[in-house]
């Protein structure tokens, strides 16, 4: 996994070279929504796009973890099918529904199923390279392809892509200051409940946190997004929490008034938790800010399993649940 995430940059690099050859044709309608399924590594891609693309793509951008299809994807809908096999049932099952109901089909799959379907239906689709042994090290495959697909179709311009090129020079770059970090704040993690807290804006990276802690080091953690979390969760910070080790992933540009909420949410927590770390991101777009943030997580979490002495491969109890799945008659 270490090998793998090392690799990030790289594969950001190579995803890009990617995007730049794929060729998405137009829809034979006008676009109004854009829904993106995938489950897991792969659907996580689709939350960063959300975020990246909040303040320029015309369309909502949709996340849809799940075996159907909310009842407004129809002929006027961009629908994006990403899994990183190919093989996952749920993200099959939407696609298959989004076909049927004439959507705008676009796959992107290292093999599998999708592509098969996709083949032999005359779907647009990007192949993206076999052989990485866990789909959630292939984030950037995924959130890349989607950036292109958007551009393609002319519902983004050239930024996002642009940015996260210079996004991937900047994490190279900083990639030992990064694993440094991330060794010192896994210490401070270990053996207690994480806890992460960012903007709206941002919310991607907190979840991409959270899974990476979930597979990677083997233990349980949530998050909550700044300003929302002001109205409810804050109230369930009533009691000392010991074993609480508060995150705040924090951007210098965020909302003002955000920024404050932040602060004084930080004040307030910090006297119920001797655990608070606060991390501002590097760089200058917001891609580069998430990237950057996300290949401090990955690598916290890889440090974070190496202390809970797990494998950071090992999933499984997931493949314990493909093969209940799988048996005839289920």
């Amino acid at each position: 996994m270490d090998s793998l995430i090392r690799k990030f940059p790289a594969q950001l690099k190579e995803a890009i070279e990617i995007g730049e050859n794929i060729v998405v044709r137009p829809h034979d309608h006008p676009i109004s929504k854009v829904v993106m399924c995938g489950m897991g590594g792969s659907g996580i891609g689709g939350m960063y796009v959300a975020n990246l693309v909040a303040d320029e793509c015309p369309c909502p951008y949709i996340i849809n973890s799940s075996y159907t299809l909310p009842a407004y994807v129809d002929k006027n809908s961009l629908v994006i099918a990403s899994s990183y096999s190919g093989n996952t049932e749920e993200t099959l099952s939407a696609m298959q529904a989004a076909m049927h109901r004439g959507a705008k089909v676009v796959c992107v799959a290292s093999g599998g199923k999708m592509l098969d379907l996709a083949e032999d239906r005359g779907l647009d689709h990007v192949a993206i390279p076999s052989g990485w042994p866990s789909p959630r090290a292939c984030l950037g495959y995924s959130l890349v392809q989607q950036a292109y697909i958007l551009r393609c179709l002319g519902l983004i311009g050239h930024n996002l892509t642009t940015n996260l090129r210079t996004a991937a020079d900047l994490i190279s770059f900083e990639q030992d200051d990064i694993m440094k970090k991330a060794e010192q704040i896994a210490g401070l993690l270990y053996g207690k409940m994480p806890v992460i807290y960012t903007t709206d804006r941002s919310e991607a990276v907190a979840v991409r946190w959270r899974q990476q802690i979930n597979e990677n080091s083997k233990q349980l953690c949530w998050h909550h997004v700044i300003p929302e979390m002001n109205h409810n969760e804050l109230v369930g910070w009533k009691q000392m929490q010991e074993n609480v080790a508060v995150i705040f992933l924090r951007m210098k540009d965020d909302l003002r008034r955000n920024q404050l909420r932040t602060d004084l949410t930080k004040q307030i927590v910090s006297k119920l938790t001797p655990a608070v770390v606060e991390i501002f991101a590097k760089g200058q777009s917001m891609a580069e800010k998430m990237m950057y943030l996300t290949h401090l997580g990955d690598w916290l979490s890889w440090y974070l399993a190496g202390l809970n002495n797990v494998d950071a491969s090992e999933i499984n109890v997931i493949d314990y649940l493909k093969s209940e799945l799988s048996k005839p008659g289920i």
